[in-house]
């Protein structure tokens, strides 16, 4: 495997994460490359711990580590075989990790972005705009001053009743639900001349279920 170096921030190292918090980091990225090979990346986290030093400064192992892991929900032992496996708070993890990698790498540029739609139409979305009732609509949405209004207009106070065409209602946005099809290639290409291309494509793949599932349900 290869190692990946970026410009030291000194503001995020100090930071509260804890020791664990940090190693858990490297962790899923490590898990990212050996495809949720826990064994792999546990031997290749324990090659780095001695090349690098990482619990070096800590008054704990990597056995703590692994502990932690197994304490917190992140690792359960196997089922079919010996050692552990990755738990769906793990997977988690490393889709909120994968989605916070992408953005906060973002840089100021045009404004906007929220994933709506021109049309009118049925949500909890509700806009300052009204209309006329029709049949269907909820009458949660009664512009009441403006139907009030209405009937007065059109009977009077001393024949003031309330008809169909008097109500007005609050348009609501429409938000439309749709299914997400990412593709990405397998091929001899994503490997070609030692370079790593096919896991900065599964973080992005990660990051985009984290932002469908916690944004776009």
């Amino acid at each position: 495997m290869d190692y990946r170096f970026s410009k030291w921030d000194e503001e995020m190292s100090k930071k509260g994460n804890s020791s664990f918090e940090k190693l858990l980091k490297i962790f899923n990225q490590l898990l990212l490359h050996t495809n949720g090979d826990v064994k792999q990346a546990l031997s290749w986290l324990s090659d780095m711990d001695k090349q690098y030093g990482l619990t070096e400064n800590m008054q704990s192992g990597l056995g703590d580590f692994i502990d932690w892991l197994k304490r917190e929900g992140y690792l359960e032992d196997a089922a079919e075989k010996e050692g552990f496996q990755i738990t769906g708070k793990t997977s988690k993890r490393i889709r909120e990790d994968s989605l916070n990698e992408i953005f906060t790498s973002l840089r100021k540029q045009i404004p906007g972005g929220t994933h709506r739609i021109t049309t009118a139409g049925s949500s909890e979305e509700r806009l300052s705009e009204t209309r006329k009732w029709k049949f269907g609509d909820n009458l949660q949405n009664m512009d009441t001053t403006n139907t009030i209004s209405n009937a007065f207009k059109r009977a009077g106070l001393e024949h003031f009743s309330l008809h169909e065409e008097d109500i007005e209602v609050y348009d609501t946005e429409h938000q439309i639900s749709c299914a997400t099809v990412l593709m990405i290639d397998v091929s001899h290409s994503m490997i070609l001349y030692g370079e790593d291309r096919i896991t900065p494509a599964k973080t992005v793949a990660l990051a985009l279920a984290e932002l469908i599932l916690t944004r776009y349900p």
